[in-house]
């Protein structure tokens, strides 16, 4: 019997099985209006997200959604897009992706969220379940 190796490049999203993923694995989270972590649990929509990796980005299709495309691997030098994330009661340093992935997701997800990624400087993660 093969198992495969999957990565989910968003926490609680769908998985890919590409190895290519891999330095990108539960790299970005969604969160809620209170910076809480936003798992397949409370946001069953992620589950339903197709995720790919092409030519630098993170790409991301939902049903009668326009394609979102995240920069891969962006130098963080703007402090002003830093927040702290609540992941399993434990803050993490994040960085915000933005307006535009915000009203994607809000819209996607029917609630008040945001995109963002675990900030390069935060350390391990311990993730819950």
């Amino acid at each position: 019997m093969t198992t495969e190796t999957v990565f989910q490049p968003i926490a609680g999203g769908a998985a890919l099985a590409d190895e290519a993923a891999r330095p990108y694995d539960r790299r970005w989270l969604v969160v809620d209006d209170r910076d809480g972590w936003l798992d397949a649990v409370r946001a069953p929509g992620l589950a339903g997200l197709e995720i790919s990796l092409r030519f630098g980005y993170l790409v991301l299709r939902a049903a009668g959604m326009l394609r979102l495309d995240v920069p891969l691997d962006v130098i963080e030098d703007d402090d002003s897009v830093e927040r702290t994330a609540r992941i399993g009661g434990r803050a993490v340093r994040v960085v915000d992706e933005g307006e535009l992935a915000a009203a994607w997701f809000s819209q996607w997800l029917g609630q008040p969220c945001r995109l963002v990624k675990v900030h390069p400087d935060a350390g391990p993660v311990s993730w819950p379940g």
